[in-house]
């Protein structure tokens, strides 16, 4: 077994997770990103991690896939002693209007956001539990917290993900484990390719779009002793839109 202090990020590959697992990396911790498809994009954020002087790995599953989560997070667990970090960031969009929405679109990303919750932070609890300490920070969004015309798949997850969390903080808070949730507004990744973002600016009264790294150093303060006495929370990063 390994007793480093490890960071668990689910969709750590690309865009706010990549950021994230970098971030937390540069804290000190071993990284273990876990990602869905994207080869490539997960060896660059591990050369990222590694040209700052970090450590990680990457390993490749669907969160979303009960059987096959359950195997990897086996692995992982009996490997690591010491998980101290899980970010909860794997997330999908498929967005339209709901009366036009298919039912796979609807369940491909509940299931990807709120069953891949269940699945990786179940077993990491437990470990973190017994250790008597561990952060778990899950990115929501501020979809979940406004609504959003074209998105009522993924407000339900999201807002799904700020309900599971917060019941889970009022459940670990005496056993060592804190639970909190950043919400992010727009941010400049993928995700908003093809967005109409000058117009979206107009109602951020920063009048910008976010950076990744705006979101990953909040989830570095969440998981930090900083934050000692913070839990069941939710922090929003969107330049002031809520």
């Amino acid at each position: 077994m390994n007793e480093e202090q490890v960071a668990l990020v689910t969709g750590g590959s690309r865009g706010i997770g990549r950021a994230i697992a970098v971030e937390l990396s540069e804290a000190g911790y071993r990284i273990i990103l876990t990602y869905k498809s994207n080869d490539l994009s997960a060896e660059e954020t591990l050369e990222i991690i590694r040209s700052k002087g970090g450590h990680g790995e990457k390993i490749r599953f669907d969160v979303a896939d009960s059987k096959e989560t359950a195997k990897q997070m086996d692995e992982i667990i009996s490997h690591y002693t010491d998980i101290r970090v899980l970010v909860n960031n794997a997330g999908v969009t498929a967005d339209g209007l709901f009366m036009m929405m298919p039912e796979e679109d609807w369940d491909r990303v509940i299931q990807t956001t709120l069953k891949g919750f269940y699945n990786v932070t179940k077993p990491v609890l437990r470990r973190m539990v017994r250790n008597k300490k561990g952060s778990i920070v899950s990115i929501s969004s501020a979809s979940a917290l406004l609504g959003n015309r074209g998105q009522a798949n993924y407000a339900a997850a999201k807002s799904g993900l700020i309900a599971a969390s917060r019941s889970l903080a009022s459940e670990v808070a005496r056993l060592g484990v804190r639970v909190n949730v950043v919400a992010p507004g727009l941010i400049d990744t993928e995700m908003i390719k093809g967005a109409p973002v000058e117009k979206i600016k107009e109602i951020i009264p920063m009048a910008r779009i976010g950076r990744p790294e705006e979101v990953a150093k909040v989830v570095r303060f969440l998981c930090s002793d900083d934050a000692s006495y913070i839990t069941g929370q939710v922090i929003s990063v969107n330049g002031g839109m809520i």
